[in-house]
């Protein structure tokens, strides 16, 4: 069945986005790629390094999106930098866009994105905002020229799950842009969740780097973000307060 996401022009096949941070060592990043199935990465721009003999960069395939993010930014400004700064490093256009301020949570600052959103995307940046899921910042950035728009499941590295599933659905309903879940997803049973939810596609990374295997759990990812988006297609049955016999209640026998 052919399902394809498109954002900023480029087709994908795969709905699993995937991060590079926290690997024990770099050289796994190319077989979870595979394994995973994944075809968009994001990397912080302050770990890119062309001096060093194991700058992360050459990690990624060349037949990857990559997804630079801003990692570090504490205002729109700084954003702005980072992202300029990726693409004169030839990482390309597409950015993802973190600006956080608080350091308990790491919860994004929604006001900041927008505005670093409008600059970037009058820029010609395909531009996918970090956010935290409100209504009201979502229609803004789709305003300001965001491609799509990335929710938070629970904080950053958490692994806690899909938490703010309430609001999420919400941007679903409401948001004519792909929705992608970002943040807090730490099982395949939670990305499915998101999936049969009506997420475009589901980003994460410390539940797969910090899996036990994390080849095999990004397998289980590829097959969980897979089934749910079929899950979705296919339309979930209604749910009932009360029960509902499968067969007829008559005939019973004697």
């Amino acid at each position: 069945m052919q399902d394809p996401l498109i954002i900023g022009g480029v087709t994908l096949s795969s709905r699993l986005f995937i991060g590079t941070g926290k690997y024990s060592r770099n050289t796994l990043i190319p077989e979870v790629i595979a394994r995973s199935g994944s075809q968009v990465i994001t990397v912080a721009l302050r770990r890119v390094d062309p001096q060093s003999n194991d700058n992360i960069i050459s990690h990624i395939p060349e037949h990857m999106t990559l997804l630079p993010n801003t990692s570090g930014a504490r205002t729109a400004e700084e954003a702005v930098r980072i992202a300029r700064l990726a693409r004169a490093a030839g990482l390309g256009n597409w950015v993802k866009i973190e600006v956080i301020n608080d350091q308990k949570y790491l919860l994004p600052d929604n006001m900041e994105t927008i505005r670093a959103t409008e600059i970037l995307a009058a820029e010609g940046f395909v531009v996918l905002p970090y956010m935290s899921p409100d209504l009201s910042a979502a229609l803004r950035l789709k305003a300001a020229g965001a491609a799509a728009v990335m929710p938070l499941g629970a904080p950053i590295g958490s692994n806690r799950g899909l938490k703010t599933r309430e609001l999420v659905r919400i941007l679903i309903a409401e948001v004519d842009l792909p929705v992608i879940v970002d943040a807090g997803i730490g099982r395949p049973s939670e990305a499915a969740e998101a999936m049969e939810m009506g997420a475009a596609a589901v980003l994460l990374n410390t539940a797969i780097a910090t899996a036990r295997d994390p080849l095999g759990m990004a397998e289980a990812f590829r097959e969980a973000v897979s089934a749910g988006r079929r899950a979705y297609l296919a339309g979930l049955g209604p749910v009932e307060e009360g029960a509902s016999a499968s067969s007829p209640l008559t005939g019973f026998l004697g």
